[in-house]
C-alpha cells in the first residue's frame, strides 16, 4: 500500500468516526444517512454545493430519490442544531489545542448575497463583500483561534427589524415565535456570554469598530473579565491616563476632565516622531506585514455620562500616509505589554476572514437555496461540521511556518483525497 493510499484510508476512518459521533445527535438511521450524504457532498470538490448537485455526485443513477432524501433531512427534519454543534466543538477545539493554546475570541459578521426577497432574513443591508448595501443575509459569528488555526463556535442569522416585526413573513419562513429582534452587537454579546458559561478556553476578544466602538460591548467584556483588543472609530473621545508622557500627573478624574476629553485622532495627531515605531506583526503571502504604530494609556470618556471615565486601557494607533486613514484600537491588555504584542493581537482578526472564505468557497455556506429558518440553520450547522473536519485534519499536519500556512491548498488536498477514497461514506447498502 502506498503512502498516499494509506493516508486516504486513515482519513476515511477518521471521517467515518466523525460522522458516527455527530450522527448520534440527529436521531434515527435515516437522519444519520442524511447527515453522511450532505456532509460528504459539502466536502467533495466542486463549486456546486446545493442539494441536487450533491445528490447527483452521490448517486447519479437515482438523483431524484437521493435529492428528496437530502432535502427532507436538511429542510424539514426536526433534529436540533445545538447538540450537533456541541459535538463538533468537542472534537475540533481539542484538535486545535494540540497545536497551541486558544489565544483569541474573534467576533465578526459576514453576508451571503441573494437574488430574491423571500429567503429568511434577507434584506437590503450593508455587505462587506461589495462594500455597500446589497440584497443579502447576514451572519454573526464568534470564532476561537490559536496561532495556527481557527473555528467558528457560534454562527447565527441576523434577523433585520423588518423581518422580526413582520408576523406573516415570520410564519411563512418558520421563524420561532420566541425570537425577538436583536442588534448584531447584542447577538455577539449573547454568543460571548454563552461561550464563557460553557467553559470554552478563554482568549482575548477581537472585533472591528462596528463592535468595539459600542460601549455596551466593551462593558460586557469587562463584566466577564475578558481582555480585548477592539477596533474603534477616530471620533472616540478619551483623556490621557494620569502619568502619561507629556501630560500632567495630577489630573482630577472629574467632570471637568471628562469635559476636556478629545477625539483619539486629535490625541494621535499630537504625538511626535519618537512616539512611533515600525512593527511587524506576521508573515503575509508577500513577506512580513509591517507598519508604524504608537500606543498610549488612556481613559475613554463616554459621551452620555459626563461624570465618568472608563478604566485605564491602551489606545493603539496604526499610522498612515494620510492622518484620516489611521487605524485605532482599544485594549485592556496589561500596562506592561510590549508594543509588538499589542499590535499582534490588534491585527489578529485576519483568521476569521480565512474561515469565511473557506466556508463559502470550499464548503458551500453561500450555496443554500431553501427559504426557511429550519433549513437554513441546519445548512449552517452542517457547513460548520464539515469545516470542523477540515480543521481537525489540518491539526494532524502542522505547517512549518503556521503564519504562512496555505490553508486553501490544504483544504483542496483533503477534499480531493476524500473524493478519491475507494470507500466513500455515502455508499450505503
Amino acid at each position: 500500500m502506498s503512502e498516499g493510499t494509506s493516508f486516504d484510508a486513515a482519513m476515511e476512518r477518521r471521517f467515518q468516526d466523525y460522522l458516527e459521533d455527530l450522527g448520534a445527535a440527529v436521531g434515527n438511521d435515516a437522519r444519520r444517512r442524511g447527515l453522511s450524504d450532505y456532509m460528504t457532498g459539502l466536502l467533495l470538490p466542486g463549486e456546486r454545493k446545493s442539494m441536487e448537485p450533491i445528490a447527483e455526485r452521490l448517486d447519479s443513477g437515482n438523483v431524484s430519490r437521493r435529492h428528496q432524501s437530502i432535502q427532507h433531512f436538511v429542510s424539514e427534519a426536526s433534529w436540533k442544531d445545538g447538540p450537533v454543534r456541541e459535538r463538533v466543538l468537542g472534537r475540533v477545539v481539542p484538535a486545535m489545542q494540540q497545536r497551541g493554546a486558544i489565544e483569541h475570541w474573534i467576533v465578526d459578521d459576514t453576508t451571503l448575497l441573494k437574488s430574491g426577497r423571500h429567503s429568511v432574513g434577507v434584506a437590503i443591508q450593508y455587505s462587506g463583500l461589495v462594500g455597500t448595501t446589497a440584497n443579502c443575509q447576514s451572519l454573526v459569528s464568534l470564532s476561537l483561534a490559536t496561532g495556527a488555526a481557527s473555528m467558528p463556535v457560534a454562527c447565527e442569522l441576523y434577523l433585520p427589524e423588518e423581518w422580526a416585526h413582520d408576523r406573516k413573513r415570520r410564519l411563512r419562513a418558520g421563524v420561532p415565535p420566541h425570537l425577538v429582534f436583536r442588534t448584531k452587537i447584542e447577538m455577539a454579546i449573547d454568543q460571548i456570554r454563552h461561550a464563557a458559561a460553557t467553559g470554552l478556553p478563554r482568549g482575548i476578544v477581537l472585533a472591528d469598530a462596528a463592535y468595539g466602538g459600542a460601549r455596551s460591548f466593551r462593558d460586557a467584556l469587562r463584566d466577564l473579565d475578558l481582555a480585548y483588543a477592539l477596533g474603534i472609530e477616530s471620533n472616540t473621545t478619551a483623556v490621557p491616563a494620569a502619568g502619561a508622557a507629556g501630560h500632567a500627573t495630577a489630573r482630577d478624574r472629574s467632570a471637568k476632565v471628562q469635559a476636556g476629553a478629545v477625539r483619539v485622532d486629535v490625541l494621535a495627531g499630537e504625538w511626535g516622531p519618537r512616539d512611533w515605531r515600525t512593527v511587524s506583526w506576521r508573515e503575509g503571502s508577500a513577506g512580513q506585514l509591517t507598519g508604524r504604530f504608537a500606543a498610549r494609556r488612556v481613559q475613554v470618556a463616554p459621551t452620555q455620562r459626563r461624570d465618568h471615565l472608563d478604566p485605564e486601557e491602551w489606545l493603539i494607533v496604526q499610522d498612515a500616509e494620510a492622518a484620516k486613514d489611521r487605524n485605532y484600537w482599544l485594549s485592556t491588555l496589561p500596562a506592561d505589554t510590549p508594543l509588538e504584542n499589542l499590535v499582534r493581537h490588534a491585527k489578529g482578526r485576519y483568521r476569521v476572514e480565512q474561515d469565511y472564505r473557506e466556508l463559502k468557497q470550499e464548503v458551500g455556506l453561500a450555496r443554500f437555496e431553501g427559504r426557511g429558518w429550519r433549513g437554513f440553520n441546519h445548512h449552517v450547522t452542517l457547513c460548520l461540521a464539515a469545516y470542523g473536519f477540515l480543521v481537525c485534519e489540518r491539526s494532524l499536519f502542522p505547517p512549518r511556518h503556521p503564519a504562512q500556512a496555505d490553508t486553501d491548498g490544504a483544504s483542496q488536498s483533503i477534499l480531493h483525497r476524500l473524493a478519491a477514497s475507494p470507500h466513500r461514506p455515502h455508499d450505503h447498502a
